[in-house]
């Protein structure tokens, strides 16, 4: 179970630098516009606010990459950052789409889950 929650977590980070880099360098461009429904206009005036939410991304991710680095010492930081990708998922679900409960949410309470099952 040990390894799970590892190779889920790194998952749910990687998932996270995606979102990164989504939001901060392709908001505007069709692949960004495309994930997210975006049409170029609203894309373009919303480019500062998602390059934001994209950086908090990234330092979830940068969190929970470094609580995987850490091993058995790093169980903190991963059952934090984890926390804290839970608690967005399930408000970006109740104030954009419900989608992101699934995409977000989900993901991060599994490794969540089986994290605090291994301690």
């Amino acid at each position: 179970m040990h390894a799970a929650h590892l190779t889920l977590t790194a998952l749910v980070a990687l998932l996270h630098l995606y979102f990164m880099v989504l939001e901060m360098f392709l908001w505007t461009r069709p692949a960004g516009r495309r994930a997210f429904g975006l049409t170029a206009e609203f894309a373009q005036s919303t480019k500062a606010l998602a390059a934001n939410q994209g950086l908090y991304n990234g330092f979830l991710a940068a969190g929970l990459l470094w609580g995987v680095a850490q091993g058995d010492a790093g169980a903190g930081f991963r059952v934090f950052f984890l926390g804290c990708v839970v608690a967005a998922g399930v408000f970006g679900a109740i104030t954009v789409h419900r989608k992101i409960l699934f995409v977000q949410g989900l993901p991060a309470a599994l490794a969540l889950g089986l994290s605090l099952a291994s301690r």
